[in-house]
């Protein structure tokens, strides 16, 4: 799965300085990225974390990043309450991905023919998508949700 294409336009106040504000929300963008789309959490069933670190699950790279990534500041809007009218811009571009989640959930839905309201956890990791997409192999394999987690036998596996 690859993004093609992101734009975005930010309101960060009257910025101090427009090239860290934007690799601020570029790096947001890609760590939010990560937690949507690909860093899944596993528990043992006794509830152990089996994912510690970056080496036991999946992280973004430079491959993940957009193909053309554009972001764009809105300028003149200050902040009268804030050191030089700036804005927050660290998390909420963080956010964001959320586009990219949803998109691929509502493709799986519409390859379903499910109605909008269907089950379809965060992280949307390769896994999940095609269990969201049954066939005849996705089908033999326990629902994500089976017994309320996620830490039931997983296609994946740890080496």
């Amino acid at each position: 799965m690859k993004v093609l294409r992101t734009d975005i336009v930010m309101d960060v106040g009257e910025s101090l300085n427009p090239a860290i504000d934007i690799g601020q929300i570029e790096g947001a963008f890609v760590q939010g990225y990560g937690l949507f789309v690909m860093e899944e959490l596993l528990h043992s069933r006794e509830g152990h974390l089996l994912t510690k670190g970056p080496s036991m699950y999946k992280i973004p790279t430079m491959n993940d990043i957009p193909r053309e990534f554009y972001v764009s500041i809105l300028r003149g809007l200050s902040n009268s309450r804030a050191v030089y009218s700036s804005k927050v811009i660290g998390e909420p571009p963080m956010t964001l991905p959320t586009s990219v989640f949803f998109a691929i959930r509502n493709n799986a839905r519409r390859d379903k023919k499910l109605s909008i309201d269907f089950r379809f956890d965060s992280p949307a990791t390769v896994e999940r998508i095609r269990i969201a997409c049954e066939n005849e192999y996705s089908v033999r394999q326990p629902s994500l949700s089976e017994n309320g987690s996620n830490c039931q036998n997983s296609w994946s596996i740890n080496v």
